[in-house]
Parts: C-alpha cells; sequence; structure tokens
C-alpha cells in the first residue's frame, strides 16, 4: 500500500468515527419502552449516578421551599448553587453519549434553572417561586419523556 492509500484510508476510518460520535452524541442509546417513553439503556452504576442526581436535585427543591417559607434568600442561593451548573462537570463521558440530545438539553437547562432560582433570590421569595415553578416544568417533561433501564 502507498503512503497516499494509508492517508485517505485513515481518513475515511477518521471521519466515519467522527460521524458515528456525532450520531451518538444526538441519539443515545434508547428504546422505546412499554409505557411509550424513551428508555434510556445504561449499567447499573450508570443509572445510580443519574437518580441520585435526580435525588439531590429534588432534596434541593424541597431545601428552597422550606427557605422561602422561613425567609433565608441565602440558605435559598445555597440549595440552588449547589445543583446548578458547577454539578454538570461530573458526568462521565461514556454517560453523556448515551444520554440522547433533547434528555441533556433538559438536563442543562435544569441545572442553569437552579442556578437562576438562586440568582431569584436577590429578588425575593415570590420571585424563588416562579423561577422554581418554571425549572419543576423541565423535570416533568423529562420525566414524562424518558425512562432510565439497565
Amino acid at each position: 500500500m502507498t503512503t497516499k492509500t494509508l492517508a485517505i484510508v485513515a481518513i475515511l476510518l477518521w471521519v466515519a468515527s467522527a460521524a458515528f460520535v456525532g450520531y451518538k452524541i444526538m441519539t443515545g442509546s434508547t428504546v422505546t419502552s412499554e409505557d411509550g417513553r424513551e428508555a434510556i439503556q445504561l449499567t447499573t452504576a450508570e443509572r445510580n449516578l443519574v437518580l441520585g442526581e435526580m435525588r439531590a436535585l429534588l432534596a434541593a427543591v424541597q431545601e428552597i421551599v422550606a427557605a422561602v417559607n422561613a425567609d433565608d434568600m441565602n440558605a435559598v442561593k445555597e440549595s440552588a448553587h449547589r445543583v446548578g451548573m458547577a454539578e454538570v462537570g461530573s458526568t462521565p463521558p461514556g454517560l453523556v453519549l448515551k444520554l440522547p440530545m433533547e434528555f441533556k438539553t433538559l438536563g442543562f437547562s435544569t441545572h442553569e434553572g437552579f442556578d437562576e432560582v438562586a440568582l431569584a433570590a436577590e429578588i425575593g421569595a415570590e420571585a424563588v417561586l416562579e423561577s422554581l415553578e418554571a425549572n419543576l416544568s423541565k423535570c416533568v417533561a423529562c420525566h414524562s419523556a424518558y425512562r432510565l433501564s439497565e
């Protein structure tokens, strides 16, 4: 084989690999489940990681509501920031490839929404609850569209 042929083969393999990774980034690893939602196929450890993150989001919602009731806007900020965009960087790249684009978009938007809840604490309790309500609609949309399967 000539150098030119090897270079062409290498380029074609690179393009094919890049196309496959791009496809996986967009579609993830899903099948349609019996309840009509998209079932995201994960390992047990990956599923536990995502479910743990969701429990942390729910716990933050409870803490935020309690802090609003106590008129403690500093606690609102702390709880909201803890699950904001700062948390996103800890997601393993292999897991990110398995998640469909809409799921990732909703997830990032939800984390950004918690940062917005923290900013709303500067305005007051009513602004916090309005921001939290808008953010929770993303949780409902995601849970309506997806489930996690092993």
